[in-house]
């Protein structure tokens, strides 16, 4: 008689191919997670007046500001336009990353943990 339990015995649980999906999942997930990160976003304000650039890592790198949209006696209303522009590339980054995340194809574990 061995001491090792059975897969009976701990209630039909395959963990050889809970394994299998597991690391099928982490494969995918990684993948998604590099596509997202190698992507840029633009965020946008005032007409395409205030941009920014973004990576899908949150790496700003770059903002560009039209002249007209700079005025020395409204500094308010350029930093409202940056905080906009940043906000709207970050609100596409979100989607863009719900949208790869979402689309993953993920097993279902229900048949897998005996239940």
């Amino acid at each position: 008689m061995s001491d090792t339990p059975n897969q009976a015995g701990l209630g039909g649980v395959d963990f050889g191919a809970l394994i299998e999906q597991a690391q099928a999942m982490k494969s995918q997930v990684d993948d998604a997670q590099q596509q997202i990160a190698d992507e840029t976003f633009i965020g946008s304000a005032a007409g395409d007046k205030v941009t920014v650039e973004v990576t899908g890592a949150h790496e700003y790198t770059s903002i560009k500001i039209s002249p007209e949209v700079v005025d020395a006696d409204d500094v308010e209303m350029l930093e409202d336009l940056i905080l906009a522009a940043l906000r709207d590339a970050n609100t596409k980054m979100g989607e863009y990353q719900e949208e790869t995340m979402g689309s993953l194809d993920m097993p279902d574990l229900g048949g897998m943990l005996g239940g």
